[in-house]
């Protein structure tokens, strides 16, 4: 595929109002060419250590990649033709706890959004399932029959017809929450976690805080 029929940077302004909110980060490197639309959320957990408790900070993150797989590489599990115009669902990392909440389990979010969706798409290509793998959910097609000129055109209607699909089904919405919900205990762990709070456990009254400033999410 020439550079010119390559083409991404279009994808951003297509996908956006499928994907509010989501942040976008730009793929030029393996064989994916795209975007990365994600929510990037601190997670803490505790661990005891010698002088005391601290937080220990790991990053889930939750979205979608829309974009192109111009060979296997990572993803021979698809059994791809590529070149292909894909769209997928994905939790990292993978294996870790919101993953295996959110995609592993046998109600997973993700699971039960995937047997709604497939009954929503009659024809294909139809959406996969993949519990053990970064793209959990996932719609790809083949653009080996295209004619090269019509890359863009055709892979922009498979793209709207997903995102659309996507959101109708729920998915893009309920991933936001969780994002949302995950920030909020994070921040709250933070908050006990916090040297004003230890201080506070040992009789010591913290110090008063004039104004806080506004989090996002």
């Amino acid at each position: 595929m020439a550079r010119a029929r390559l083409s991404t940077a279009w994808i951003r302004a297509l996908a956006e109002p499928y994907l509010r909110g989501y942040r976008a980060e730009r793929e030029t490197g393996g064989s994916l060419r795209g975007y990365w639309f994600r929510w990037q959320v601190p997670r803490c957990q505790t661990s005891l250590r010698r002088r005391g408790s601290a937080a220990v900070h790991s990053q889930a993150s939750f979205g979608f990649f829309v974009g192109y797989l111009l060979h296997a590489g990572h993803y021979d599990f698809l059994a791809p033709e590529p070149p292909e115009c894909l769209v997928f669902a994905f939790v990292q990392p993978v294996g870790g706890g919101a993953h295996r909440r959110l995609v592993g389990q046998p109600e997973s979010l993700m699971r039960k959004t995937f047997h709604y969706i497939r009954w929503l798409t009659h024809r294909p290509p139809r959406f996969a399932f993949f519990d053990r793998e970064i793209a959990a959910m996932v719609r790809h097609n083949s653009m080996r029959d295209w004619p090269p000129n019509k890359y863009q055109h055709f892979s922009r209607n498979f793209f709207i017809e997903t995102l659309a699909w996507l959101v109708r089904s729920g998915l893009v919405g309920k991933l936001r929450e969780e994002a949302l919900r995950s920030a909020g205990a994070g921040r709250s762990l933070r908050l006990k976690n916090s040297p004003h709070d230890r201080e506070s456990w040992h009789g010591e009254k913290p110090a008063a805080r004039q104004s806080s400033p506004r989090e996002g999410p």
